[in-house]
C-alpha cells in the first residue's frame, strides 16, 4: 500500500489551474508536483533536474486552463500531444488501476482522447464539450448533485457548490449515448437548482449541458472528468457567500426572522474546510489503500 501517493499535475502552455490543483492534493496528504508535458516526453525535468516518467506517479491530474489558447478547440491540441507522445505510458497507467482526474480543460482532454466515458472499454470519442448556450464565458458558482454512480472520487460528496469558469462547457452526445451514461451510472454530477433538482435553466445550468451533465466517469469509476473547479474551493473562505455565512451564523442574529431564515437556507453552514477538498481526498485515499 502507498503511504503518500505521488500525483502528477500535468500542465502545458496555457494551463492556469495547476497550482491550485497541486495545492489541493498536497493539503489532503499527497506528494503532488506540477510536471510540464515536455518533461514527461523527454523523461527529464529541467526545473528539478531529475528524470521523470508517468509510471513514477500514482494519480494523474489534468487541470483547467486554456491549453495552447484553445485555438483549434478547447483542449484539442493538448489531447493530440498527449495521445501522440504518451499514449503507451497512459494506457499502462490506466491498466494498473491508477486514478485520473480531469478538470475543465482537463475534462475536455479526457473526452476528446476517448478516455471518457470508454463505453464497452473502447477508447474512442463518443461525447464532447462545446460552446455554452450563452455564447459567453461563464464564471459563477453552481450547485451540483450526484445521481447513483460508482466514481471513487466523489463518494460522500453528493451535493456541493463549486465555481465554473469556461466558454466551452456544454456536454453533448447522441441521445442513446446519454441514455447509456445514466443507465450504467457513469453520470457523476448534474447542475441543479437551489432545491437540488437537476435543471436545464440558466444560470443554474451555466452552459446548457444535455440532461444537466456536469461530470462523468468511466465504468471503473477511477477516471473522472468534470467542468466545475473543486480545487478552487480548498478553503471555507473561497465560497462566494463566506462572509454572509459567517455573519448569519453569529449568536446575536435572529434566525427566526423569515428573511434571515431564507438566506440561511441559501448559504448553509460554514464548513470546516473547503468542500472541494473532499474530492481530492477521495482520490488520495483510494491510492493509499489500493496501489
Amino acid at each position: 500500500m502507498v503511504k503518500k501517493p505521488k500525483v502528477c499535475v500535468l500542465r502545458t502552455d496555457g494551463t492556469n489551474c495547476d497550482r491550485e490543483t497541486n495545492y489541493a492534493f498536497n493539503l489532503v496528504g499527497a506528494d503532488s508536483e506540477i510536471v510540464h508535458i515536455n518533461s514527461l516526453i523527454k523523461k527529464y525535468d529541467p526545473v528539478s533536474d531529475k528524470n521523470v516518467s508517468l509510471d513514477m506517479y500514482h494519480i494523474l491530474a489534468i487541470p483547467g486552463g486554456f491549453s495552447y489558447g484553445d485555438y483549434i478547440r478547447a483542449g484539442k491540441r493538448f489531447t493530440l500531444e498527449i495521445m501522440q507522445f504518451l499514449d503507451k505510458e497512459l494506457e499502462q497507467f490506466i491498466s494498473e488501476g491508477k486514478p485520473v482526474i480531469g478538470i475543465c480543460n482537463g475534462f475536455q482532454v479526457l473526452v476528446q482522447s476517448g478516455l471518457l466515458p470508454m463505453l464497452d472499454g473502447k477508447m474512442e470519442q463518443t461525447t464532447s464539450l462545446t460552446y455554452n448556450d450563452s455564447n459567453r464565458f461563464q464564471d459563477r458558482w453552481v450547485h451540483l448533485v450526484s445521481p447513483e454512480n460508482n466514481c471513487i472520487w466523489t463518494q460522500g460528496v453528493e451535493d456541493i457548490y463549486v465555481p465554473v469558469a469556461h466558454g466551452e462547457g456544454k456536454f453533448v452526445a447522441q441521445p442513446e449515448t446519454i441514455d447509456r451514461l445514466f443507465e450504467e451510472h457513469l453520470v457523476v454530477y448534474q447542475y441543479a437548482d437551489s432545491d437540488g433538482k437537476p435543471t436545464m435553466d440558466f444560470p443554474d445550468n451555466p452552459n446548457g449541458s444535455e440532461r444537466a451533465i456536469a461530470g462523468i466517469c468511466d465504468p471503473t469509476g477511477k477516471i473522472f472528468g468534470l467542468m466545475p473547479h473543486p480545487e478552487r474551493y480548498n478553503n471555507p473562505n473561497n465560497h462566494y457567500l463566506a462572509s454572509l455565512q459567517d455573519i448569519l451564523n453569529r449568536d446575536y442574529i435572529d434566525k427566526s426572522n423569515p428573511i434571515v431564515a431564507k438566506r440561511l437556507k441559501q448559504v448553509g453552514e460554514v464548513p470546516e474546510e473547503g468542500l472541494g477538498l473532499e474530492i481530492f481526498g477521495n482520490g488520495v485515499k483510494y491510492a493509499e489503500k489500493n496501489l
